[in-house]
């Protein structure tokens, strides 16, 4: 996992319409990479739609959400599609760039034990350095906490 005051690894994945975007892209400005496990289910649902909510809060202070998740293209698109979500979605399908992050882990179910993203929220500053880290994310009042840190960084 890359480490509070280094570069943020780059990312090269088609977002939500297929086409291929950078992380490098987005610099010069305060980016929210928040990585998820699965798009349109409960949680991850509720955490999009509180970064949508915000979003606007978010733009007034030249930040940009970043969703990321090992969907393919086209469900991150009707993902987007279904509940507005007015920000990039990264397909991550060979879950390449989660474990680059280090948020692809062991996870276990009822015993069951499998692969899968430790939901994590990165806070990338404008020169492309990780800012904040938020492992393990609690949905409830997520999308406000990290409002507080990019303001830090505006």
């Amino acid at each position: 996992m890359p480490q509070i005051g280094e570069k943020a690894p780059e990312i090269v994945l088609p977002d939500q319409n297929g086409q291929t975007v950078t992380l490098s892209s987005y610099q010069g400005k305060v980016v929210v990479l928040y990585f998820y496990p699965k798009a349109d289910t409960p949680g991850c649902t509720t955490e999009s739609c509180a970064f949508r909510d915000a979003a606007p809060i978010y733009a007034d202070v030249n930040a940009v959400i970043i969703g990321i998740s090992p969907d393919k293209s086209s469900a991150q698109l009707k993902f987007a599609n279904k509940y507005e979500l007015p920000f990039t979605l990264f397909a991550d399908a060979d879950h390449a760039v989660a474990e680059t992050y280090g948020v692809w882990v062991e996870k276990s179910m009822y015993g069951k034990k499998y692969m899968g993203i430790d939901r994590t929220t990165f806070v990338i500053d404008r020169e492309g350095n990780i800012a904040k880290i938020f492992p393990k994310v609690k949905i409830a009042g997520h999308a406000e906490e990290v409002l507080a840190a990019v303001k830090e960084l505006a």
